[in-house]
């Protein structure tokens, strides 16, 4: 354990060398260059990268990593249990609005069908029987209703004839009664034999969908809403991304997006935002946005991994420098630009705008010529410099 502690201290010792004697150097150097200016001679050249300050055109664009979902997504579920008798459709199959997809064993629900038609017959005939019945009651009441005003039949026998009618009429109703029971019985067992037939239906304009998953196979038993199929939707398509908040007010329905994907280097599907989320998911304080794009070769599939480009501004007119020719300078962001003679530089304090594609507009002041891009550490207003290229040549 004792040499571990001293084999540490002298590694720590050497770095702390090290270090003192890189600060020296560079310290050094700069002294050297502002004594050379003081006294008149000769001073050294700081080698350096340069980059020509661009202008023209420049876009604001953001990119955002996402995911391709279908536009719309339909399992089918039979609402009924029962054995699969088959399955009609399988995987990236197309699918006509409302067509059978599968079937269901329905022998038993035949059965029921045929059970619930008999019973049906049945209360048919004894409505039937109830109504003559009570037909032949009117009659008699009517027959002794009058004998009873001539004299002939008693008050008594028209209190039985009254209460005979009373009677039918009872039973009239709920033969009819007991008729309605069965018809909709007949009618819940032809709805139950229809289940078997299982359908996809959607109510959207799309005549056509593919199927994107098939959960079961023939013969499978499955409970009532138990999914066999899952049909999407390709056009269009969309796509599902998240911002953050600093971009998020710059979102709006039909903005245009650039979407690509790596299934298709170099192609740019256009999309437009179609939904922008009200709320913020509070793990990553980012807000969901969706875009649609029309997919009308249907090369897009759901599930690919994408970029989306949206341009949040265009300017005309913009002078713009590299990125890495910004740096910082008593508390001040600011460029070396270099001179007319190309041998020395003058610190700019700027003003930056947008950035995009690895360049930074600059508001103030107004720049031309070249700034320098690598060599900075070693510089101040005023330095000598050497141009070199990117293989450390003169150029």
């Amino acid at each position: 354990m004792k040499f571990g502690f001293l084999k540490t201290s002298l590694i720590v010792s050497i770095i702390a060398v090290t270090t003192a004697v890189g600060v020296t150097l560079v310290r050094r150097s700069g002294e050297d260059e502002a004594a050379g200016r003081r006294g008149g001679g000769e001073t050294r050249a700081v080698p350096v990268e340069v980059a020509e300050i661009s202008r023209g055109e420049m876009e604001q664009r953001r990119r955002f990593s996402g995911t391709l979902t279908p536009s719309a997504q339909l399992r089918v579920a039979p609402k009924i249990s029962g054995r699969i008798a088959s399955i009609e459709y399988d995987l990236s199959d197309p699918v006509a609005r409302g067509a059978v997809v599968a079937t269901l064993d329905d022998a038993e629900f035949t059965q029921a069908l045929d059970s619930a038609r008999a019973d049906l017959r049945v209360a048919e005939a004894q409505a039937s029987e109830a109504a003559n019945r009570l037909e032949l009651a009117e009659r008699e009441l009517a027959r002794v209703r009058t004998l009873e005003e001539r004299g002939v039949a008693s008050a008594a026998a028209l209190d039985n004839a009254q209460t005979e009618y009373l009677m039918r009429q009872s039973a009239h109703q709920v033969a009819e009664a007991n008729l309605d029971t069965r018809r909709a019985a007949v009618s819940t067992a032809e709805i139950r034999l229809s289940y078997t037939q299982i359908t996809a239906t959607w109510s959207e304009g799309d005549e056509s969908r593919v199927v994107a998953e098939r959960y079961k196979d023939d013969g499978d038993t499955v409970a009532a809403n138990t999914p066999l199929l899952s049909v999407v939707r390709l056009r269009p398509i969309r796509a599902i991304f998240f911002v953050p908040e600093r971009d998020y007010g710059r979102f709006e329905s039909g903005q245009t997006v650039e979407i690509r994907t790596d299934a298709f280097p170099g192609t740019i599907f256009p999309g437009r935002v179609s939904r922008v989320a009200p709320v913020f998911q509070e793990e990553s304080r980012q807000a969901r946005v969706e875009v649609l794009s029309e997919n009308e070769d249907e090369r897009l599939k759901p599930g690919m991994f994408i970029r989306a480009e949206v341009v949040f501004q265009t300017l005309e007119d913009a002078i713009a420098v590299p990125r890495e020719a910004l740096t910082r300078r008593g508390g001040e962001t600011g460029l070396f630009v270099v001179d007319d003679s190309g041998e020395s530089v003058v610190w700019t304090p700027v003003e930056t705008g947008i950035e995009s594609g690895g360049m930074v507009q600059i508001l103030e002041p107004e720049i031309e010529g070249r700034v320098v891009t690598l060599g900075q550490q070693l510089l101040g207003d005023g330095s000598t410099i050497r141009i070199i290229n990117g293989e450390g040549e003169e150029s």
